[in-house]
């Protein structure tokens, strides 16, 4: 299973390919798209909707709501349900948390984490400078999961959990696409993130939404729309005294626009499945990993 690799680095034209993104309004493309995929006329909305299927090959007879007129705006129809069979949730271990691709899986080595080749972070930057959080993970096992624009956006418990705290970190708003992936050092630490920790039969579980350009809001089951607002500053929620339980395949939260989930877990507390490799795709409800014994 892979953990580091800082032989190989980005390639000179990948560096090129992303200088625009030091260049452009983060902040202000995000506000935009929000707006516009809110907007309500049905001559906008229902264009805009059929445009985005054409273009990303969005299959959507997976929903539960097939009919694309009837969502009331864009973004609506992005965070869409799917019907009850179209994610069966496998029948032991951890499951998919979202539909998408694994961009990095692997083990940490101590308070690193692989990003790309030639690159990794700090995951105590990662939980937003959470040394007590962190220490509870080093070494332990961890899966980044992309999902692009065409993917299914709601987020899922891969096993049973009681939420504990969770922490917004304001950040940059870089694209978290595999080109920008391999060419930004410490991109993840770097970017708005959403740190939800919840403890499991066999310790922690920590799921990382984090934000991206044009992610224009993040909201979670218990707690609503988390951004906007942006912010400048950590914002902390604690659930010691009230935790909350979710069940393994329950809804946790949902992008509204698409990013990257991380799932992090304690040390020698699971395996990934043999399926969970670089670059392949993922759809909720697979099997994600087992205990370990």
């Amino acid at each position: 299973m892979p953990t580091t690799d800082t032989k190989v680095g980005p390639s000179l034209g990948d560096r090129l390919l992303n200088i625009p993104q030091y260049l452009w309004p983060q902040r202000l493309c995000t506000r935009l798209v929000y707006r516009l995929t809110r907007i309500r006329q049905p001559w906008f909305k229902n264009a805009f909707i059929r445009g985005f299927c054409a273009l990303f090959k969005v299959d959507r007879h997976e929903a539960e709501t097939i009919d694309l007129t009837a969502y009331p705006h864009f973004n609506a129809f992005f965070t869409r349900a799917l019907r009850p069979d179209a994610r069966p949730l496998s029948p032991e271990g951890w499951c998919c948390p979202v539909d998408g691709r694994v961009s990095q899986v692997g083990m940490l080595t101590g308070d690193r984490i692989l990003q790309a080749k030639g690159h990794d972070y700090s995951l105590t930057e990662l939980l937003g400078g959470d040394d007590k959080r962190a220490v509870e993970l080093h070494d332990g096992a961890f899966v980044t999961l992309y999902l692009s624009p065409r993917d299914y956006h709601r987020i899922h418990m891969p096993v049973e959990g009681q939420l504990q705290s969770m922490r917004h970190i304001p950040g940059r708003l870089f694209s978290v696409s595999p080109l920008t992936t391999r060419v930004i050092p410490g991109l993840f630490a770097r970017n708005e993130r959403l740190v939800c920790h919840f403890t499991t039969e066999r310790g922690p579980l920590v799921v990382v939404l984090v934000g991206a350009i044009n992610v224009a809001s993040i909201e979670t089951v218990w707690a609503g729309v988390i951004t906007p607002p942006l912010g400048t500053q950590i914002r902390d929620w604690d659930y010691h005294s009230a935790p909350i339980t979710l069940n393994r395949g329950a809804e946790l939260g949902r992008f509204n626009m698409g990013s990257t989930v991380i799932v992090l877990s304690g040390p020698k507390t699971l395996a990934w499945h043999p399926a969970i490799q670089p670059e392949a795709p993922v759809r909720m409800g697979q099997t994600l990993a087992t205990w370990l014994d």
